[in-house]
């Protein structure tokens, strides 16, 4: 991860209250890594988050006016300070343009819509089935168990087992990593951490 740069004077960095009275927060459970000043990396879970701050669930707090670097799935690169340290983790204000900020409010709003909506993934990729349905699936406890894969798509899929990680939990799918986000009938849905590449998708869950 790059060391922090100083900030352009087109960016801002707002004080924690004034974030919180102009943004309106948005609850999501996305995970991420981030690097404080002493440019040693941790992993991370953002709780809620708007276009000028976040919530970080983090082993690591760091201190006050702390600079923070953190790569969010579905998010990017944000940039900005430590706002308030808490017993799990910290909030922090976001560095950002006025473009970036508005890009962000753009995620967020597919975020939320999504948490009401209970979709496990973004229905602007295709969902589709896989010419080999067989697949193999590693659990949270590294456990490998045979799965079919109901359908398919860049962003996530549907499972049949008879398995059922927690929400929010870590597994593999052939080689994607991905996060346990709905439990079905039959199985469970997940979204990959990455977005998929689609030359290489069936390739990368199934082998074939």
């Amino acid at each position: 991860m790059a060391m922090l740069q100083s900030s352009p004077a087109s960016f801002k960095i707002l004080p924690h209250s004034e974030e919180r009275r102009r943004f309106q927060r948005v609850r999501v459970n996305l995970l991420g890594r981030y690097m404080l000043a002493d440019r040693r990396e941790y992993p991370c879970q953002v709780a809620n988050m708007s276009p000028g701050g976040m919530a970080l669930i983090a082993p690591v707090s760091g201190n006050r006016d702390e600079r923070v670097i953190a790569y969010i799935d579905h998010i990017g690169r944000l940039e900005g300070v430590i706002a308030r340290p808490f017993e799990s983790g910290f909030a922090m204000t976001i560095v950002a343009t006025s473009r970036k900020r508005d890009k962000l409010a753009a995620q967020l709003t597919w975020l939320a819509n999504r948490h009401i909506l209970n979709l496990p993934e973004d229905r602007r990729h295709g969902r589709f089935t896989p010419k080999n349905p067989s697949a193999m699936l590693i659990l949270p406890n590294g456990i490998n168990v045979g799965c079919r894969v109901i359908d398919l798509s860049l962003t996530g899929a549907a499972i049949a087992t008879d398995q059922r990680p927690a929400i929010g939990a870590l597994v593999m799918l052939g080689r994607a990593q991905a996060r346990v986000v709905r439990h079905l009938d039959d199985g469970f849905a997940i979204e990959f951490l990455r977005l998929m590449h689609s030359d290489f998708l069936e390739e990368t869950v199934t082998g074939s």
